[in-house]
């Protein structure tokens, strides 16, 4: 099993969730995060006034699945986070030694 961490702009959510449902993900965890990057925030006017945002919203997402779909739905997030523009974001993808349920005490890929 792998998990996968994937750092996307807000608005591509849905897209994303779309396209990891299309694929047979059924499970994620979303967490509205925020960081920067190479885009190192930017400059906004407030009242006359400009400030600099350092830290940029973004999403983050976590999902565990079997090996033999990571591939794909790497590919997935991929294609539906893509604007194309600085800040679309990382994926990271690591291996889980073991999951287990909680409610039911299932281990390995039963318990995802």
């Amino acid at each position: 099993m792998k998990k996968i961490v994937a750092i996307i702009k807000p608005f591509k959510l849905d897209e994303v969730r779309e396209a990891l449902s299309d694929i047979g993900v059924n499970g994620l965890t979303v967490t509205e995060v925020k960081g920067f990057g190479r885009q190192k925030g930017h400059t906004e006017l407030y009242r006359g006034a400009e400030y600099v945002v350092d830290f940029l919203p973004k999403i983050k997402l976590e999902l565990v699945i079997a090996d033999n779909i990571v591939d794909a739905a790497v590919e997935a997030i991929i294609k539906a986070a893509h604007t194309g523009k600085i800040g679309d974001g990382k994926i990271f993808v690591s291996a889980v030694e073991q999951v287990i349920r909680i409610r039911t005490g299932e281990t390995g890929e039963s318990a995802v």
